[in-house]
């Protein structure tokens, strides 16, 4: 793969967390995602394509409203995007259960995109959720048995 195809792979990643993540635009969504994509990492049952990105984006920003992701590094290789990305937001809202606690919380992860005809066609990702749930879980209190999809 030429170098310009993996700096644009790079750079449609980057685009797609600024404007779908950081801002909370969902039509990133519609310009990035292919209408086949599919998040490895959804739960059970979640249907293809930009849709599960925007009821995605539209749970997490209720939940965090302020959330913004840090690409701290990102590596191609032909259709490939890894990412490693510091996720930050306040628990305003509920979130999989758990009433809002006003904690500023953080979670790590490493995210790899697969790239096709200029969209995002696939997705992997391994988060760091022990660390979420632990900041906004009460001492006592049990997190969520179901692992959610950030």
């Amino acid at each position: 793969m030429a170098a310009s195809s993996t700096v644009s792979n790079i750079r449609l990643v980057s685009r797609h967390y600024e404007d779908l993540v950081n801002r909370g635009d969902e039509s990133a969504a519609d310009r990035d995602v292919r209408p086949d994509f599919v998040d490895h990492a959804a739960p059970p049952g979640t249907p293809p394509g930009p849709e599960s990105v925007k009821q995605w984006i539209t749970t997490v920003r209720a939940a965090f409203p302020d959330i913004s992701i840090v690409e701290e590094e990102a590596i191609a290789n032909g259709d490939l995007v890894a990412v490693v990305a510091r996720w930050r937001g306040t628990h305003n809202g509920t979130f999989f259960g758990i009433e809002p606690t006003g904690r500023v919380v953080e979670m790590r992860g490493i995210v790899i995109w697969r790239i096709a005809d200029g969209q995002l066609a696939e997705r992997w990702a391994v988060l760091d959720y022990d660390a979420l749930f632990q900041a906004i879980t009460a001492a006592g209190e049990e997190a969520p048995g179901d692992t959610p999809a950030l």
